[in-house]
């Protein structure tokens, strides 16, 4: 089976959010008093984030992405897991983290069969970590790291959301990562989910990034695979790790977007911009696999072409990155 959406873009990719809890306030995610948070009557039950997986598998999704919030956080997540690992016909199975609780369950994770770790880290220097994430610890997040390696995971995926004055002065240092390590780093163009009017003030274009990286060394193009996400890859001549940017605002990678969306309250997105969504809960409630097989379809059918966040004149409403999930 494929899901092929209307413009011919084979759609093989589901970010699946289990909550909208954090143990960060990131500033670039949430507002510095937080949101508010999801009762337990509106976040959806294991059993129905694995029905939704199951038909989305069903229909033609080969990798989940489990995120938040910050999944690790939801109670029972390596159980739910597990579940999810052994859905038949799915690819890869991969989670974004924190990595604040890294260190204590990266075995867990490994064992219930998470085959990659994607990890948020904004910065190298401890003081503008706390700053840029408002309270969190450095060093906490490099013992999960370090703890993620020594159980078996193969080279993390680093995602570095790049913010004009705040950390872009540390490009090089995360691209260096790279000599020493087999990581795959990857800077993010800063985005305007809290609808923020000077968002483009803290947003460094992807085509800058590359190119104080290229003053420094000297690069190589590299490849993505079928079911990578939208990055833009090259590497450091040598180097053992990756380089990648995703250039989310100064140049649209819409026409090859292969990504559906599901939050943890069960609203399915085409488009992370894509407004209020369509919420699963109704079909949920009628038992009916075939139809939320074939509302998977309908929502993917109404994927639309590209995201009008940087045209001249729109508005994006604003909305909590945890929310979302990422």
């Amino acid at each position: 089976m494929s899901l092929i959406d209307t413009y011919g873009r084979r759609i093989n990719y589901l970010r699946l959010s289990v909550t909208d809890r954090c143990n960060l306030r990131c500033s670039y995610c949430m507002p510095e008093e937080g949101v508010e948070k999801l009762g337990h009557c509106e976040m959806l039950s294991y059993e129905d984030l694995l029905r939704i997986s199951a038909e989305a598998v069903a229909a033609g999704i080969e990798k989940i992405r489990v995120t938040g919030g910050e999944p690790l956080v939801r109670k029972g997540i390596v159980d739910f897991l597990a579940r999810l690992a052994a859905l038949p016909g799915l690819k890869e199975l991969v989670l974004t983290t924190n990595g604040l609780l890294l260190k204590e369950m990266a075995q867990g994770l490994k064992d219930a069969g998470v085959q990659r770790l994607n990890i948020s880290l904004d910065s190298l220097k401890p003081e503008i970590f706390a700053t840029v994430t408002r309270g969190g610890e450095l060093q906490r997040v490099l013992d999960g790291i370090e703890e993620a390696e020594r159980v078996g995971f193969p080279p993390h995926k680093i995602n570095v959301v790049v913010m004009r004055g705040v950390n872009d002065d540390e490009i090089l240092d995360f691209a260096a990562l790279t000599l020493k390590r087999p990581y795959a780093v990857r800077f993010i163009e800063y985005m305007p989910t809290s609808g923020d009017a000077d968002w483009r003030d803290l947003t460094v274009p992807g085509a800058e990034i590359r190119e104080r990286i290229a003053r420094e060394y000297e690069i190589e193009e590299s490849s993505n695979t079928e079911r990578s996400g939208p990055s833009k890859n090259f590497r450091i001549k040598g180097a053992p790790g990756s380089l990648g940017i995703i250039t989310a605002m100064t140049g649209h990678f819409c026409d090859g977007c292969n990504r559906l969306r599901v939050t943890a309250s069960g609203v399915a997105k085409g488009c992370l911009f894509s407004g209020e969504g369509v919420d699963l809960k109704p079909v949920l409630a009628t038992g009916d696999a075939e139809l939320l097989r074939q509302e998977i379809r309908r929502i993917v059918a109404a994927k639309p072409g590209r995201h009008e966040v940087t045209d001249e004149g729109s508005e994006t409403k604003p909305f909590a990155m945890s929310r979302v999930g990422g």
